[in-house]
């Protein structure tokens, strides 16, 4: 699939220079740039949610006591 942006010429080369300097095609940069961006917000999701739920019921229990529970020592 292409996809096509518009930049300033600023932007064209702090990115072609950047790509560049690590070794990256711009398409490649951009990719992983934004798969990074997509796996933040959906580990920002999680974190969320266990706060969520941990605000809910907030028992813990120590290593030692989930090891004995789940008969691991």
């Amino acid at each position: 699939m292409a996809i096509s942006l518009r930049l300033s010429n600023d932007d064209a080369l702090l990115i072609k220079n950047y790509a560049k300097l690590h070794n990256l095609s711009i398409s490649e940069l951009f990719r992983q740039a934004v798969m990074e961006k997509i796996e933040n917000e959906f580990d920002i999701a999680a974190f969320n949610n266990a706060m969520e739920e941990y605000r809910n019921d907030s028992e813990t229990y120590s290593l030692d006591e989930v090891e004995k529970e789940l008969g691991l020592i």
